[in-house]
């Protein structure tokens, strides 16, 4: 990890998070800072810590292993589950260390009811509904079933509930967000009738930018807080263009060297140069998280240069067409994501040469050792 750690380095500059958190407090109010998966690759410990300065109070990560990682790091804010429960272990955590748990099943619940009363806990949740997006939560018609096993088991107390949008970042399915945002309110005031009042949280980074009649009491920030605007190629892109990205990835370049014309370079020769070129061997690979699917089609940033991949991307080595570029020598900086000058790249730029969303970029490079600027 050491050798690694000199040639390839994801840096993240927490300055920018905390700028894009002001920014999403400007449009919502309560808004979480969700940092689930290591915080999208940023850092889960780091993130909450700078969030934390900002005035976040609230933290929703993945599992509940995460969860107990982040409270043991020393935070002392609400923390929450947004996976909930698996086995009793995780049940047993959640009351040892104050983590809210999303709940979006009657077998989840059931064996919450079942350890609490085993065990003489008392658990507060978050209860997750399906308004929509037809993967995790309870529907409208398990309602009545819903609240009369709450209220047979008082020691599982709901102090929130939760949806998730499917299609707040697209113009042409804002319908279908005002219908789930109408299915939420009917759940929110069935549960206050029945005695049951919430907290209540539905909108996304998306939600947050453009739907204000999706905020309710609470907001959940996601890939906004990391710079990507989740509105990016559509008529809504302006009002995330002041997000900041806040990671940058690096490597070396281990040698530059000539290509003649009709030579090949890299495994199946896929890629043969049409005339003399220079090219620089840049130390990353799909062993880095830097996808053998960007292999002639994307590119890295040197000297504030665009530099094309020419070839397949290889296990720890990529290949680049540095010809126009003046003055690449062994040993220089080459930029996978960021970078100086119009040559930077953008996380939108890596993400449609790669074929995939920044949210997959980022965790997966993200996987690499980090640095920090404060």
């Amino acid at each position: 990890m050491a050798i690694r750690y000199n040639t390839f380095e994801v840096g993240v500059d927490l300055r920018a998070i905390r700028h894009n958190y002001r920014i999403l407090c400007e449009k919502g109010s309560n808004v979480y800072g969700v940092i689930k998966a290591d915080a999208y690759g940023h850092g889960m410990i780091e993130v909450a810590r700078a969030l934390e300065s900002e005035g976040a109070d609230t933290f929703a990560v993945g599992t509940v292993g995460e969860a107990v990682q982040l409270r043991r790091s020393g935070c002392e804010k609400r923390i929450i589950s947004l996976l909930g429960p698996l086995n009793e272990a995780d049940c047993l955590a959640l009351a040892e260390d104050s983590i809210i748990p999303f709940v979006g099943c009657f077998d989840q619940l059931n064996m919450l009811v079942s350890v609490a009363e085993k065990h003489q806990l008392e658990i507060e949740i978050s209860l997750k509904f399906e308004t929509g997006m037809s993967r995790l939560g309870f529907s409208i018609d398990e309602l009545a079933e819903l609240i009369k096993t709450l209220k047979a088991g008082p020691q599982i107390r709901p102090v929130m509930a939760s949806s998730h949008l499917a299609t707040s970042d697209d113009p042409a399915y804002e319908g279908y967000v005002d219908k789930q945002a109408e299915k939420f309110m009917f759940i929110l005031n069935t549960l206050e009738s029945a005695g049951f009042k919430v907290e209540a949280s539905l909108a996304n980074s998306a939600g947050i930018l453009k739907h204000d009649n999706v905020h309710f009491t609470a907001q959940r920030g996601g890939i906004a807080l990391y710079g990507a605007n989740p509105l990016s190629g559509t008529s809504w892109e302006d009002l995330g263009s002041r997000l900041k990205p806040a990671m940058q990835v690096r490597t070396k370049i281990a040698a530059v060297r000539e290509l003649k014309k009709g030579q090949s370079i890299s495994y199946g020769c896929t890629y043969t140069a049409q005339k003399d070129m220079k090219v620089a061997i840049v130390c990353a690979g799909y062993a880095d998280g830097y996808s053998r699917g960007l292999s002639s089609k994307g590119a890295v940033c040197i000297n504030g240069r665009r530099a094309l991949i020419v070839g397949r991307v290889c296990m720890q080595l990529t290949a680049v067409d540095v010809s126009s570029i003046p003055d690449v020598k062994f040993g220089d900086t080459a930029y996978l994501l960021g970078g100086e000058g119009e040559g930077a790249i953008s996380p939108d730029d890596l993400a449609s040469w790669w074929g995939t969303i920044t949210y997959e970029v980022f965790c997966l490079l993200g996987l690499n050792p980090k640095s920090y600027v404060e």
